[in-house]
Protein backbone atom coordinates (compact mmCIF):
# COMPACT_ATOMS: atom_id res chain seq x y z
CA UNK A 1 0.00 0.00 0.00
CA UNK A 2 1.29 3.25 -0.79
CA UNK A 3 2.32 5.92 2.11
CA UNK A 4 -0.96 8.16 2.49
CA UNK A 5 -0.28 11.97 1.92
CA UNK A 6 -0.34 13.97 5.13
CA UNK A 7 -3.10 16.52 5.73
CA UNK A 8 -0.93 19.15 7.26
CA UNK A 9 2.28 19.36 8.37
CA UNK A 10 3.56 22.14 10.76
CA UNK A 11 5.75 22.70 13.69
CA UNK A 12 5.53 23.80 17.61
CA UNK A 13 7.79 25.29 19.96
CA UNK A 14 9.15 23.50 22.58
CA UNK A 15 11.71 25.49 24.67
CA UNK A 16 12.52 27.74 21.59
CA UNK A 17 13.31 24.61 19.53
CA UNK A 18 11.17 22.88 17.03
CA UNK A 19 9.67 20.13 17.01
CA UNK A 20 8.52 19.33 13.68
CA UNK A 21 5.05 17.03 12.98
CA UNK A 22 2.37 15.67 10.05
CA UNK A 23 -1.14 14.65 10.58
CA UNK A 24 -2.89 12.20 8.61
CA UNK A 25 -6.69 11.38 8.30
CA UNK A 26 -9.63 13.89 8.89
CA UNK A 27 -10.94 14.55 12.60
CA UNK A 28 -13.12 11.61 13.87
CA UNK A 29 -12.03 8.77 15.91
CA UNK A 30 -9.35 9.33 19.08
CA UNK A 31 -6.27 10.50 17.63
CA UNK A 32 -3.56 8.04 17.48
CA UNK A 33 0.10 9.64 18.17
CA UNK A 34 3.18 7.90 16.87
CA UNK A 35 6.36 7.77 18.99
CA UNK A 36 9.40 6.55 16.33
CA UNK A 37 12.57 4.47 17.81
CA UNK A 38 16.26 5.20 17.79
CA UNK A 39 16.48 6.96 19.85
CA UNK A 40 17.20 9.36 17.05
CA UNK A 41 16.20 7.62 13.98
CA UNK A 42 13.36 9.68 13.25
CA UNK A 43 9.91 9.62 12.11
CA UNK A 44 10.30 7.60 8.57
CA UNK A 45 10.09 4.56 8.52
CA UNK A 46 6.92 4.20 10.96
CA UNK A 47 5.32 6.28 7.82
CA UNK A 48 2.89 2.98 6.80
CA UNK A 49 1.25 3.50 10.40
CA UNK A 50 -0.55 6.55 8.70
CA UNK A 51 -2.61 4.04 6.91
CA UNK A 52 -4.45 3.91 10.02
CA UNK A 53 -5.64 7.36 9.05
CA UNK A 54 -7.64 5.50 6.46
CA UNK A 55 -10.06 3.88 9.11
CA UNK A 56 -11.47 7.44 9.80
CA UNK A 57 -8.54 8.14 12.74
CA UNK A 58 -6.20 11.07 12.77
CA UNK A 59 -2.48 10.07 12.98
CA UNK A 60 0.10 12.16 14.35
CA UNK A 61 3.66 11.62 13.41
CA UNK A 62 6.39 13.47 14.76
CA UNK A 63 10.47 13.78 14.55
CA UNK A 64 11.74 14.14 17.94
CA UNK A 65 14.26 16.68 19.17
CA UNK A 66 17.72 16.32 17.53
CA UNK A 67 16.82 14.27 14.71
CA UNK A 68 15.03 14.27 10.77
CA UNK A 69 13.19 18.02 10.55
CA UNK A 70 13.08 18.74 13.97
CA UNK A 71 15.96 21.25 16.05
CA UNK A 72 19.16 19.24 15.55
CA UNK A 73 21.57 20.38 18.45
CA UNK A 74 24.94 18.28 17.86
CA UNK A 75 27.09 19.96 20.67
CA UNK A 76 24.75 19.03 23.71
CA UNK A 77 25.97 15.85 25.56
CA UNK A 78 24.47 13.34 27.73
CA UNK A 79 23.05 15.36 30.54
CA UNK A 80 21.18 16.83 27.91
CA UNK A 81 19.07 13.57 26.13
CA UNK A 82 17.33 12.77 28.77
CA UNK A 83 14.12 10.62 28.88
CA UNK A 84 12.55 13.33 30.18
CA UNK A 85 13.66 15.40 27.91
CA UNK A 86 11.35 13.70 25.55
CA UNK A 87 8.24 12.80 27.88
CA UNK A 88 8.81 17.08 28.12
CA UNK A 89 8.53 17.04 24.27
CA UNK A 90 5.76 14.53 23.76
CA UNK A 91 3.33 16.77 26.40
CA UNK A 92 3.85 19.84 24.87
CA UNK A 93 2.95 18.59 21.67
CA UNK A 94 -0.09 17.28 23.03
CA UNK A 95 -1.01 19.82 24.63
CA UNK A 96 0.35 22.59 21.66
CA UNK A 97 -2.11 20.28 19.29
CA UNK A 98 -5.27 20.16 21.04
CA UNK A 99 -5.61 16.36 22.01
CA UNK A 100 -4.30 15.96 25.60
CA UNK A 101 -7.40 15.10 26.84
CA UNK A 102 -7.53 12.58 24.59
CA UNK A 103 -5.66 9.84 22.53
CA UNK A 104 -4.06 6.87 22.03
CA UNK A 105 -0.09 6.30 22.03
CA UNK A 106 1.46 3.79 19.90
CA UNK A 107 5.70 3.55 20.49
CA UNK A 108 8.02 1.74 18.34
CA UNK A 109 11.60 0.51 19.87
CA UNK A 110 12.82 3.17 21.64
CA UNK A 111 9.25 5.01 20.80
CA UNK A 112 7.62 2.05 22.72
CA UNK A 113 10.10 2.91 25.93
CA UNK A 114 8.90 6.50 25.94
CA UNK A 115 5.75 5.70 25.61
CA UNK A 116 5.69 3.22 28.97
CA UNK A 117 7.46 5.70 30.18
CA UNK A 118 4.47 8.09 29.39
CA UNK A 119 1.77 6.07 30.13
CA UNK A 120 3.15 4.63 33.62
CA UNK A 121 2.91 8.50 34.75
CA UNK A 122 -1.21 8.13 33.86
CA UNK A 123 -1.90 11.29 32.53
CA UNK A 124 -5.82 11.52 32.07
CA UNK A 125 -5.88 11.74 28.26
CA UNK A 126 -4.11 8.49 27.28
CA UNK A 127 -7.02 6.01 26.36
CA UNK A 128 -4.83 3.45 25.30
CA UNK A 129 -1.35 1.98 24.46
CA UNK A 130 -0.08 0.18 21.38
CA UNK A 131 4.33 -1.21 22.27
CA UNK A 132 5.24 -2.32 19.54
CA UNK A 133 9.14 -4.36 19.39
CA UNK A 134 10.49 -2.46 22.50
CA UNK A 135 12.36 -4.27 25.54
CA UNK A 136 11.40 -3.58 29.19
CA UNK A 137 14.74 -3.26 30.16
CA UNK A 138 18.04 -2.58 28.75
CA UNK A 139 19.60 -5.50 30.28
CA UNK A 140 17.19 -8.00 28.57
CA UNK A 141 17.70 -6.25 25.29
CA UNK A 142 21.47 -6.99 25.68
CA UNK A 143 20.78 -10.14 26.68
CA UNK A 144 18.55 -10.83 23.39
CA UNK A 145 21.06 -9.12 21.50
CA UNK A 146 23.92 -11.54 22.31
CA UNK A 147 21.49 -14.51 21.49
CA UNK A 148 21.07 -13.53 18.38
CA UNK A 149 24.87 -12.17 17.53
CA UNK A 150 25.77 -15.84 18.49
CA UNK A 151 24.03 -17.27 15.67
CA UNK A 152 25.50 -15.20 13.21
CA UNK A 153 27.99 -16.66 10.82
CA UNK A 154 31.46 -17.36 12.71
CA UNK A 155 33.13 -14.88 10.56
CA UNK A 156 30.57 -12.14 11.30
CA UNK A 157 30.90 -12.22 14.92
CA UNK A 158 34.54 -12.19 14.75
CA UNK A 159 34.36 -8.92 12.36
CA UNK A 160 31.68 -7.48 14.95
CA UNK A 161 33.93 -8.44 18.08
CA UNK A 162 37.17 -7.50 16.42
CA UNK A 163 36.01 -4.04 15.53
CA UNK A 164 34.77 -3.09 18.96
CA UNK A 165 37.60 -4.27 20.48
CA UNK A 166 39.30 -2.18 18.30
CA UNK A 167 36.75 0.89 18.67
CA UNK A 168 36.63 0.92 15.31
CA UNK A 169 32.95 0.72 14.72
CA UNK A 170 32.82 2.93 11.96
CA UNK A 171 34.71 1.04 9.68
CA UNK A 172 32.95 -0.43 6.55
CA UNK A 173 34.05 -4.29 7.03
CA UNK A 174 31.93 -3.44 10.52
CA UNK A 175 29.13 -1.63 8.65
CA UNK A 176 28.65 -4.90 6.36
CA UNK A 177 28.43 -7.38 9.52
CA UNK A 178 26.04 -5.47 11.19
CA UNK A 179 23.83 -5.26 7.61
CA UNK A 180 24.06 -9.29 8.11
CA UNK A 181 22.15 -9.00 11.52
CA UNK A 182 20.24 -5.74 10.48
CA UNK A 183 18.53 -8.52 7.56
CA UNK A 184 17.89 -11.02 9.82
CA UNK A 185 16.12 -9.03 12.89
CA UNK A 186 15.41 -5.52 11.94
CA UNK A 187 14.10 -5.26 8.53
CA UNK A 188 13.95 -8.55 6.37
CA UNK A 189 12.52 -7.20 3.44
CA UNK A 190 15.34 -6.53 0.00
CA UNK A 191 15.76 -4.64 -0.98
CA UNK A 192 15.53 -1.92 1.76
CA UNK A 193 12.00 -0.02 1.56
CA UNK A 194 12.78 4.06 0.97
CA UNK A 195 11.42 5.25 4.10
CA UNK A 196 13.36 2.30 5.58
CA UNK A 197 16.46 3.62 3.97
CA UNK A 198 15.33 7.60 5.22
CA UNK A 199 15.85 6.72 8.78
CA UNK A 200 19.33 5.34 8.62
CA UNK A 201 20.25 8.44 6.52
CA UNK A 202 18.65 10.53 9.10
CA UNK A 203 21.24 8.76 11.44
CA UNK A 204 23.77 9.26 9.48
CA UNK A 205 23.71 12.56 8.95
CA UNK A 206 23.28 13.26 12.48
CA UNK A 207 24.35 10.31 15.00
CA UNK A 208 24.27 12.59 18.18
CA UNK A 209 21.15 11.25 19.94
CA UNK A 210 21.17 7.70 18.80
CA UNK A 211 25.19 7.54 19.74
CA UNK A 212 24.59 9.12 23.03
CA UNK A 213 21.62 7.63 24.29
CA UNK A 214 22.15 3.78 22.67
CA UNK A 215 25.68 3.47 21.27
CA UNK A 216 27.08 2.91 17.65
CA UNK A 217 24.45 0.00 16.29
CA UNK A 218 21.12 -1.92 17.89
CA UNK A 219 23.39 -4.83 19.28
CA UNK A 220 25.75 -2.92 20.83
CA UNK A 221 24.58 -0.08 23.26
CA UNK A 222 26.70 1.49 25.42
CA UNK A 223 25.15 4.83 25.61
CA UNK A 224 22.86 6.52 28.80
CA UNK A 225 20.46 4.16 28.08
CA UNK A 226 22.39 1.14 28.72
CA UNK A 227 20.92 0.58 32.17
CA UNK A 228 17.10 1.69 31.20
CA UNK A 229 14.43 0.10 32.68
CA UNK A 230 10.42 0.59 33.58
CA UNK A 231 10.03 -3.00 34.42
CA UNK A 232 9.40 -2.12 38.50
CA UNK A 233 6.42 0.23 37.04
CA UNK A 234 4.56 -1.06 34.50
CA UNK A 235 1.92 -2.19 37.02
CA UNK A 236 1.39 1.72 37.35
CA UNK A 237 0.16 1.19 34.11
CA UNK A 238 -3.88 1.65 33.66
CA UNK A 239 -4.65 1.87 30.45
CA UNK A 240 -5.45 -1.00 27.46
CA UNK A 241 -2.19 -2.08 25.91
CA UNK A 242 -0.98 -3.58 22.93
CA UNK A 243 1.93 -5.49 22.46
CA UNK A 244 3.42 -6.23 19.04
CA UNK A 245 6.41 -7.82 17.98
CA UNK A 246 7.95 -10.58 15.06
CA UNK A 247 8.95 -13.42 15.17
CA UNK A 248 12.72 -12.66 14.29
CA UNK A 249 12.80 -9.41 16.57
CA UNK A 250 16.12 -8.01 17.69
CA UNK A 251 12.98 -7.23 20.68
CA UNK A 252 13.28 -11.11 21.70
CA UNK A 253 10.00 -11.93 23.26
CA UNK A 254 12.30 -12.47 26.42
CA UNK A 255 12.75 -9.16 26.25
CA UNK A 256 8.86 -8.00 25.74
CA UNK A 257 7.56 -10.43 28.42
CA UNK A 258 7.63 -8.22 31.22
CA UNK A 259 5.20 -5.75 29.87
CA UNK A 260 2.91 -9.01 29.60
CA UNK A 261 3.60 -10.21 32.74
CA UNK A 262 3.20 -6.70 34.79
CA UNK A 263 1.02 -4.29 32.71
CA UNK A 264 -2.99 -5.18 34.07
CA UNK A 265 -4.82 -5.37 30.87
CA UNK A 266 -2.86 -6.21 28.08
CA UNK A 267 -2.34 -8.25 24.82
CA UNK A 268 0.10 -9.63 22.41
CA UNK A 269 0.05 -10.15 19.28
CA UNK A 270 2.63 -12.10 17.36
CA UNK A 271 3.68 -11.35 13.56
CA UNK A 272 5.40 -14.82 12.43
CA UNK A 273 6.69 -13.22 9.06
CA UNK A 274 8.07 -10.08 10.62
CA UNK A 275 11.22 -9.05 12.68
CA UNK A 276 11.09 -5.81 14.09
CA UNK A 277 9.43 -3.58 12.16
CA UNK A 278 6.18 -5.99 11.22
CA UNK A 279 4.51 -2.20 10.06
CA UNK A 280 6.66 -3.04 7.22
CA UNK A 281 7.18 -6.54 6.54
CA UNK A 282 3.48 -7.49 7.17
CA UNK A 283 1.41 -3.63 6.74
CA UNK A 284 -2.12 -4.97 5.49
CA UNK A 285 -1.91 -6.79 8.42
CA UNK A 286 -0.61 -4.40 10.46
CA UNK A 287 -2.91 -2.13 10.05
CA UNK A 288 -5.57 -4.64 10.68
CA UNK A 289 -4.49 -5.76 14.13
CA UNK A 290 -4.07 -2.00 15.37
CA UNK A 291 -7.15 -0.58 13.95
CA UNK A 292 -9.21 -3.08 15.96
CA UNK A 293 -7.32 -2.37 19.34
CA UNK A 294 -7.59 1.09 18.76
CA UNK A 295 -11.35 1.02 17.89
CA UNK A 296 -11.94 -1.51 20.66
CA UNK A 297 -10.46 0.61 22.96
CA UNK A 298 -12.32 4.37 21.86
Amino acid sequence: MAIPEPNHTGTVDFNGWSTWYRITGEPGKTPLVVLHGGPGAGHDYTLRIAGIGRQGRPVVHYDQLGVGRSTHLPDRGADFWTVQLFLDELDNLLKTLGISDAYHVLGQSWGGMLAAEHAVRRPPGLRSLVIANSPASMELWLSGAAGLRAALPPEVQRTLLAHEDAGTTDHPDYHAAEQVFYERHVCRLVPTPPEVQATWDNIEADPTVYHTMNGPNEFHVVGSLKDWSVIDRLHLVDVPTLLVSGRYDEATPETVRPFADHIPDVRWHFFEHSSHMPHVEEEELYLQVVGAFLDSTD
